[in-house]
């Protein structure tokens, strides 16, 4: 297999714009022209409903391969850079040149978005891909399988199917660059993989992203956003609100809020909803109905759950113990704890003494709210808004610390799958008699460039 897409990208071909925009309009025509067949994917995988499968998935990858089409003619232009005195007369380039043969392993919550936007970038920046969608949602597995062997040639596109067995074994070949989206522990496996092969990596992983809210938020907007960013794909979103830090004065009507916009959303029972998922396997509800366990006594909404359908309610949970496993773990799922905080430094410091989270958000004031940011560390963060900052294409999307390393999303994914090359070209009619030995002239170029 590598061998055929080694020989391919060797070509040159990929390194051809115009080779680029054709096959990023072949796979945009094989998105729109399946779009049902993804949607049915994602409904048998994950219970989506055909809006939020467009909104969450088919749009944003669709989005993103105009904006690449757009302007990756003049992203991928050598550009020139001041030489400084030193180097005169010299001139300093930039050039843009793909990795070669990249691998993109997806995660099983987004698993059509996650796999095709990083391919976007990876294509528009001139490399073959070989493409691990995950084995937990074997729907749209085997339909990005047979998608991509209808829009790309084997020896460009490659899908390979498998467990973890399957990926370790895919994480043996010497790849030139590896982008995964997953957990930390899996972040953490492929590192060591990528590091044997000296193999340069985007981990997108995740964390306990929290939500403050101040005293002086709107109760009913920020109600409202928590539901919207909380709930949507039943909870299973990296960028989520992972536990809510409330100001204890607005504790009760927030509460009240968020029962009565979950009520709008999903219905008096979120269980015959059209727009509300299902959790993605039974190991999955396992973990999460154990997580139910430990805090049932704190639940003040929702709470129901069924295994045979893979059902859980939308949960809210009042005041769990700080040191509980609902408060330790990434909950990837629907249970919403909700702490009460006195002062912004006792909130802040609690944020600060956990791992750095994919996202923060906060509901308040402009002023508090950018002091908030500005003494927090995170991937990325919503001032009166949840997971919104991800539909940006012209923002990057990444984490950092244990939530993550590098980034993409629009020219970000570009220049994630590109190497750039520094070259100087040195002209050959002058040169600098003081920068050799026996250095004569040493001291009038130390006054030059000093």
């Amino acid at each position: 297999m590598m061998n055929d897409i080694r020989a391919f990208f060797n070509t040159g071909a990929t390194k051809d714009p115009a080779f680029r925009i054709a096959k990023l309009k072949a796979l945009r025509q094989t998105i729109r022209a399946n779009r049902t067949a993804i949607e049915e994917a994602l409904f048998m995988d994950l219970g989506k409903s055909p809006q939020e499968a467009f909104l969450t998935e088919i749009q944003l990858v669709i989005d993103d391969i105009g904006h690449q089409i757009k302007h990756l003619r003049r992203w991928s232009q050598t550009r020139r850079v001041s030489s400084g005195l030193a180097l005169f007369p010299s001139r300093s380039r930039v050039h843009y040149e793909p990795y070669g043969v990249v691998l993109i392993i997806a995660p099983w919550n987004y698993p059509f978005q996650l796999l095709m936007e990083p391919l976007v970038g990876a294509l528009a920046a001139g490399n073959c891909a070989v493409l691990k969608p995950s084995n937990q949602t074997p729907h749209m597995a085997a339909l990005i399988e047979k998608l991509m062997a209808n829009c790309f040639e084997p020896s460009y596109v490659r899908v390979v199917r498998g467990d973890r067995q399957a990926m370790d074994s895919l994480l043996n070949q010497p790849f030139d660059y590896l982008f995964f989206t997953g957990s930390a522990t899996t972040g953490r496996h492929i590192m060591q993989k990528a590091a044997a092969q000296l193999c340069p990596v985007t981990l997108e992983l995740g964390g306990k992203s929290p939500c403050l809210v101040l005293s002086s938020a709107d109760v009913d907007l920020a109600a409202k956003r928590i539901i919207f960013g909380k709930f949507i794909n039943a909870g299973q979103t990296c960028v989520a609100p992972d536990y809510l830090l409330v100001h204890h004065s607005l504790k009760i009507s927030l509460l009240d809020a968020l029962k009565k916009h979950l009520h709008t959303r999903y219905g008096e029972d979120p269980k015959t909803s059209p727009y509300y998922g299902r959790i993605v396997n039974e190991a999955a509800f396992d973990r999460l109905a154990l997580l139910l366990d430990e805090s049932k006594q704190q639940i003040v909404a929702g709470g129901a759950h069924d295994k045979a359908s893979r059902y859980m309610a939308p949960t809210l949970i009042d005041q769990p113990a700080t040191d509980s496993e609902l408060m330790q773990q990434e909950i990837f799922g629907p249970l919403l704890p909700i702490l009460v905080y006195d002062n912004l430094d006792e909130a802040l410091s609690f944020i600060n003494s956990r791992p750095k989270p994919l996202a923060l958000y906060v509901f308040g004031d402009k002023k508090t709210s950018r002091f908030v940011l500005n003494n927090t560390s995170s991937g990325g963060a919503c001032i009166n808004d949840t997971i919104m900052h991800v539909a940006n294409k012209y923002l990057p999307f990444g984490g950092v610390g244990e939530s993550g390393m590098g980034r993409y999303h629009g020219r970000y994914s570009f220049l994630t799958f590109s190497h750039q090359k520094a070259v100087v070209s040195s002209t050959r009619w002058f040169d600098l008699a003081g920068k050799y030995p026996p250095y004569k002239g040493f001291k009038w170029l130390e006054r030059l460039l000093g």
